[in-house]
């Protein structure tokens, strides 16, 4: 139990911390892809899936750690991975951003996470239930990309981390634009890790580094997985509810470990402070949370479980699912960001043609 606890703890407050520092947020990176045609986040996620693989596969081959890809339920995937897409823009950020934001005092976020918890868990264990079970029960008997077509996984992974090496050189040698800075406030090792910016590209290694840690400590106490927030999300809520012991594991203690992290990092940089959202946003991050929780439940993962995990292990899921979270992230920001303005620019457009 000591041994879960730290453990799971260290390497969740690891996670948060480097993710606030770096503001490593999925859900503006998917938008910006769509809406300023940014691409730097998405190759950020992409590298922390590359040293992932690498690191993952290697403890595979060294008998360090095991993995099984089971089946893959595609109906549930596709259509829960789209509505978590969705969700993740209502909310202002995906699972783990929202748990490093409310990390920050970001009362908003506060209400997404409650939303994302409580569906969580109806899901896993409340009223819906059935129908989390019906649309699993539609599904491959394979998952793993490399089972399927007879092709070592590690050109796979080879073939993978030449294209996100292509990517990173490519963006690199992008002119890049001057960005006023201000005179640093301190020195040393305070400088660098509270004030310093931090690269995206920087960030994703450490993000994949510390997913390659996960996957020993997690298993040493018997939970044979990596990096995962929904389930621990709604084992935290089934806890305080029922009271069963059951429900704690090591992925319970990582996101606490996400917030605890976070809070540092804020602190730290002197970026925490209670902020409240208008009573639009509270609503919208709960309607939001909600979303996440059924998507991501439905989906058997996040951006996290599916879009960092699953695809660094080679999978139908975790690709399939990262396409439809990008999918869902797009078709919200359309509704959400695209569509009200140029609705605005119609309106002024006709308003001074009329005058």
């Amino acid at each position: 139990m000591i041994q879960m606890v730290v453990t799971g703890l260290i390497c969740g407050a690891l996670l948060g911390f480097v993710m606030q520092r770096g503001r490593f947020c999925l859900t503006g990176g998917f938008r910006d892809m769509y809406i300023a045609k940014d691409y730097r986040m998405f190759y950020a996620l992409l590298i922390a899936i590359a040293v992932q693989s690498i690191g993952v596969y290697t403890l595979i081959q060294f008998g360090a750690i095991e993995f099984s890809a089971g089946g893959f339920s595609w109906m549930a995937t596709i259509i829960g991975s789209f509505i978590f897409g969705i969700g993740i823009v209502l909310a202002g950020g995906c699972a783990t951003g929202t748990w490093y934001r409310a990390g920050e005092g970001l009362l908003g976020s506060w209400i997404a996470l409650f939303g994302y918890m409580f569906m969580s868990a109806v899901m896993k264990s409340g009223v819906l239930v059935p129908v989390d079970q019906t649309m699993k029960s539609v599904q491959t008997a394979n998952n793993s990309i490399a089972d399927s077509t007879g092709i070592s996984v590690w050109v796979y992974i080879a073939v993978f981390t030449a294209i996100v090496l292509f990517l990173t050189i490519k963006e690199y040698r992008k002119p890049k634009i001057a960005i006023p800075t201000m005179k640093p406030k301190r020195t040393g090792l305070s400088h660098l890790l509270f004030e310093k910016r931090w690269h995206p590209f920087f960030t994703a290694v450490l993000v994949g580094v510390i997913a390659i840690m996960a996957w020993p400590l997690s298993e040493a106490t018997g939970r044979m997985s990596g990096l995962g927030i929904t389930t621990p999300s709604a084992n935290i809520l089934q806890f305080l509810v029922s009271g069963e012991r059951q429900y704690i594991n090591w992925g319970v203690f990582l996101v606490l470990g996400i917030f605890l992290g976070s809070f540092i990092a804020a602190k730290g940089s002197r970026e925490f402070r209670f902020r409240m959202p208008d009573v639009k946003t509270g609503i919208s991050s709960f309607i939001g949370g909600n979303l996440m929780g059924f998507g991501a439940s439905l989906a058997g993962g996040c951006s996290i479980g599916n879009g960092l995990v699953m695809t660094a292990m080679m999978t139908w899921q975790g690709w399939v699912s990262l396409l439809f979270i990008i999918l869902g992230t797009w078709t919200a920001s359309y509704f959400v960001f695209v569509r009200p303005k140029t609705k605005k620019n119609t309106v002024v457009s006709d308003t001074t043609v009329t005058a």
